[in-house]
């Protein structure tokens, strides 16, 4: 039905070229994915569901890398989607990439962290890095052959990253590098890494420059992983650099650039972790459905309840308009790396980060709840959602700098 709207008060320049038209457009879908984002969503759901759900309880009590997984998404080429074409990457658009990580995460969200942590590596690299740069890095990660990280955080520079210390000083044709980096994701099995280092003290934040580092670097180590609460599957280790000696070709833009780099990136990977938390949350939901549906208490099956029925809805509801925010964010993540200018860009990502990341900490302990003493129980996956979930609401900016972000950006 076409809106009562009556045009005739509408300034000429706005009405509808035919008022018989109206405002409606009958071969557009409004708020629906394409087909092909459709068809990307089943397909990575029963790969995740054969390859990769199998062995997540086993990657969590083991803490151990979910190999299966990264061996599984290699080959289905998902591990990098975003990777543009000109590098040998799939070519995936933002809402694509989200699907991926949102669909792995349903089943694991250390697995997950395997696109989620390439892309957030490797948009430094595509916002800023040159041609002979993106070609050397971004190619192997394409292939499967790499891993990408990114080292911004330090133990005394976590929500204020630009007090970071460490130091890069120029010498020659080469940066020395020394300091340490602090919950660097996937750290010990990704090859390559973003780092962010002061290169002009005097300077603040214009004095901190972007580099490339790659495991076998002269003076890199890393250290042991971190005990963690959740997400036990993806290592979380320090980053050292004792006189570590690096190419000078392999600073990532201009020399000074690298904090807007860093906090360019993070507004389109703010939106992956919005993802991770839609599918923690995605996979607990489902989980908790289907067990009130078989256990029964008082002759009934518990989703009989009206207290029960609406958990559920409530749940079901917050989970829809977090991933309606994501997707809308990662829209506009896609035509800001396409080079329009998108002004909301940093609001809708932290907003989506923060919302979702809530939604899924809400919607986990929930189930745990709907499952009862069996969801405080490793025998059921829920508990394990619930722990994984957390880390959302604190990585990438925890919620409270996301409002700080909002915020600013409202008041702006």
């Amino acid at each position: 039905m076409r809106p009562s709207l009556d045009i005739s008060r509408l300034p000429v320049e706005s009405r509808p070229p035919d008022p018989t038209i109206g405002y409606m457009n009958s071969d557009f879908t409004a708020f629906a994915l394409s087909e092909e984002h459709e068809a990307l969503r089943e397909s990575v759901r029963q790969l995740a569901e054969d390859k990769i759900a199998p062995y997540a309880a086993e990657v969590d009590q083991q803490a151990r890398f979910p190999q299966e997984a990264q061996d599984a998404l290699v080959k289905a080429d998902l591990h990098a989607v975003h990777i543009p074409e000109a590098y040998g990457g799939a070519g995936a658009d933002a809402i694509a990439t989200v699907i991926v990580i949102e669909e792995v995460a349903r089943a694991c969200a250390s697995s997950s962290l395997i696109p989620a942590v390439n892309k957030l590596g490797t948009v430094p690299l595509l916002l800023a890095g040159s041609a002979e740069l993106n070609q050397q890095y971004l190619r192997p990660v394409a292939r499967g052959e790499a891993m990408f990280s990114y080292a911004l955080s330090e133990a005394e520079a976590g929500s204020d990253a630009a007090a970071m210390r460490t130091r890069a000083v120029k010498d020659g044709d080469t940066f020395i590098l020394n300091g340490t980096k602090r919950w660097i994701t996937n750290a010990g099995v990704s090859r390559f890494y973003t780092v962010m280092a002061v290169t002009d003290p005097d300077a603040d934040a214009n004095g901190i420059s972007a580099f490339v580092v790659e495991q076998d670097d002269p003076g890199f180590s890393v250290g042991a992983p971190e005990h963690k609460l959740g997400i036990k599957g993806s290592p979380t280790r320090e980053l050292y650099f004792d006189h570590c000696v690096i190419p000078a070709d392999r600073l990532v833009g201009e020399e000074g650039s690298g904090f807007r780099t860093a906090l360019a990136t993070l507004d389109h990977t703010r939106i992956t972790i919005a993802a991770q938390a839609l599918g923690i949350a995605q996979g607990a939901l489902d989980y908790a459905t289907g067990y009130v549906a078989e256990r029964k208490q008082f002759g009934k099956a518990i989703a009989e309840f009206q207290g029960i029925q609406f958990m559920l809805a409530d749940m079901a509801m917050k989970l829809e308009a977090a991933r309606q925010l994501t997707y809308a964010a990662a829209a506009r993540s896609e035509r800001a790396m396409a080079g329009e200018k998108v002004p909301d860009l940093t609001f809708m990502s932290s907003a989506c980060k923060c919302f979702a990341s809530d939604v899924a900490m809400e919607v986990t302990t929930d189930a745990v709840q709907l499952l009862g003493g069996y969801g405080y129980t490793h025998d059921y996956p829920v508990e394990r959602m619930m722990r994984d979930a957390k880390i959302t609401q604190i990585y990438e900016g925890t919620n409270q700098i996301q409002r700080v972000v909002m915020a600013r950006q409202l008041l702006k």
